[in-house]
């Protein structure tokens, strides 16, 4: 069993335990999944352009349905100098030659399916849904087996085209109807083409198929999609179709519920030579398929880990592009969420020496995924919370997000701050007492997030469980915050856990005063007598001197 969910690991961890701590991470990384502009882009639309690249990252336009749009050179490659503009009135025609691919002319054949092509790579609103309805979409898919045996250019020109268009109609709502005509079988067989272009554009438009859905995705997994497209992985014609296939790749990686482990595993020495490799261009899409991969239980941590990908992404955390700092975070973040061995690993590979930075990022996003990081950490051993007490300055950036951060970056730092103060030793808590913990906490307990509520008051509970064995005057800290006023407003809160918890520090930690009992007898004076108002016990010694609070001690956050 994981040392995490031990026995002793357990008894540890008072308000959190670590199966605990676990789901919440889980929860977390499924919140994030959603977070669609921040992740690499799911589909990609080519529009036609006369005097533009061929497609790079750095030129799409991303749409509000998660769709980018990419400008694509019309006169690249093999594609030819036609410049005739086609509208909705041209179909009929374009449909006949179509229709009679078999008995027409290559030439007729190749301006038909042209013509639908760039159709449906007008900038505003291409006419994909007549052109579905008008019956062309199996045409496309049969002109992708056209002259298998002995294709020669002009059967490559059809193919582009064809696999042009399917990859435009893909990127739309209707990319189940792709998918319907049996296009996937033909467009994994097409990226073993002895045309580049056509290799390039089949990963483009399977690219958008895994995109659309899981179940989508997996049909492509089913059908040995995988394995042609690292073979352009390991040997690239260009640049340009090393990035759409890498893309390509972390869509095949992407989605939930998450393809089968024996699926995505073979591409892992391929992402790890490209991740040693630094290839720029398509590193962004590298890290988002290594995130997806290890985004799961203990096993599918390690498969990634075991690729040797550890040490570039914590240096990836200094790079100078949020882009490439994102998902090389979430990545690490994944492998902190497993077991203490793995915990372990990132932490010795320097990760922490990083966070800095990352926690004083302008992106919202990279700061909340740094404190969720530190979380994990934190839910860790003593020696792995240790490693976070070594320097008081990440640790004060955590608490100040506590206090002052926007919501999504402060429930995430209160998580570092719980984990801390629930699993750590009473020296961790003091040191997190020194740093301005209670305030902070104390703060967060006005907050409507019941769940965050708990663990800021699951905190406070284990600080001021150290501070009474330790014999140090948190209570007054606690109050002086405003702590115990709202700790009893939380009693008529209508979270019952939030509820019993506040009795709970209540009772325990500032008393309870009880109205006098009328059936009691007074005290009885030294003559005899009954004395109203005397203690009942036995007076103490007058020798005996009372106990003064210890003062606070400072941390050694060097130890």
């Amino acid at each position: 069993m994981d040392s995490k969910s031990n026995n002793n690991r357990t008894s540890i961890k008072k308000g959190i335990d670590s199966d605990a701590g676990r789901r919440r991470r889980e929860d977390t990384r499924i919140m994030l999944r959603k977070n669609k502009r921040e992740e690499g882009i799911q589909k990609r639309r080519a529009m036609a352009s006369e005097n533009t690249p061929v497609v790079t990252a750095d030129n799409a336009v991303p749409s509000t349905n998660g769709t980018a749009e990419f400008q694509m050179n019309d006169e690249t490659g093999t594609m030819s100098t036609n410049t005739r503009t086609y509208t909705i009135a041209d179909i009929p025609t374009l449909f006949v030659a179509l229709q009679n691919h078999a008995s027409c002319s290559s030439e007729d054949v190749l301006e038909s399916v042209r013509g639908f092509r760039k159709m449906l790579s007008v900038e505003q609103n291409p006419p994909v849904k007549e052109i579905i309805e008008c019956g062309a979409l199996p045409y496309f898919v049969a002109l992708l087996t056209r002259n298998e045996a002995t294709p020669d250019e002009i059967t490559f020109k059809i193919q582009f085209e064809a696999t042009w268009a399917l990859t435009n109609v893909a990127s739309t709502e209707f990319t189940t109807t792709v998918v319907e005509c049996n296009a996937v079988p033909q467009l994994v067989k097409l990226l073993m083409s002895g045309s580049p272009d056509v290799r390039e554009q089949s990963a483009w438009c399977l690219g958008n198929v895994a995109g659309d859905s899981p179940q989508l995705r997996d049909i492509i997994l089913q059908n040995g999609g995988m394995a042609p497209l690292l073979q352009n992985v390991a040997n690239p014609s260009s640049d340009s179709l090393l990035r759409n296939v890498v893309w390509a790749l972390s869509n095949f990686c992407r989605g939930k519920p998450q393809p089968k482990i024996e699926y995505v595993a073979p591409a892992l020495p391929f992402i790890s030579d490209l991740i040693e490799s630094g290839h720029t261009s398509s590193l962004m899409d590298t890290c988002w398929a290594l995130s997806y991969i290890s985004d799961g239980d203990d096993a599918r941590i390690q498969e990634v880990m075991n690729s040797g990908v550890v040490p570039h992404l914590v240096k990836f955390l200094t790079h100078e592009s949020t882009s490439i700092i994102t998902p090389a975070l979430r990545t690490l973040g994944n492998f902190v969420s497993g077991n203490d061995s793995q915990t372990q690993a990132v932490v010795d590979a320097g990760v922490l020496d990083n966070v800095v930075p990352l926690l004083v990022n302008p992106k919202k996003n990279v700061r909340k995924e740094a404190c969720w990081l530190v979380s994990n950490i934190a839910a860790g051993t003593h020696a792995q919370i240790a490693s976070i007490m070594r320097s008081p300055r990440p640790l004060s950036l955590i608490i100040d997000a506590v206090k002052h951060a926007e919501w999504e970056v402060k429930k995430e730092a209160t998580w570092v701050v719980s984990n801390i103060a629930t699993g750590g030793l009473d020296e961790h808590v003091m040191g997190l007492v020194e740093l301005n913990a209670i305030d902070a906490l104390c703060g967060v307990l006005t907050t409507n997030d019941s769940k965050i509520v708990m663990i800021a008051l699951d905190a406070l509970d284990k600080i001021l469980e150290v501070g009474q064995r330790a014999e140090k005057d948190y209570v007054s800290i606690v109050d002086e915050s405003d702590g115990l006023e709202r700790i009893e407003q939380l009693q008529e809160h209508s979270n019952d856990n939030v509820y019993k918890k506040a009795i709970h520090i209540i009772e325990t930690y500032f008393g309870v005063e009880e109205e006098g009992d009328e059936n009691v007898l007074p005290g009885v004076s030294s003559d005899g007598q009954f004395a109203f108002g005397l203690p009942t016990t036995k007076a103490s010694s007058l020798t005996e001197q009372p106990q003064v609070a210890q003062p606070l001690q400072p941390f050694n956050f060097s130890i």
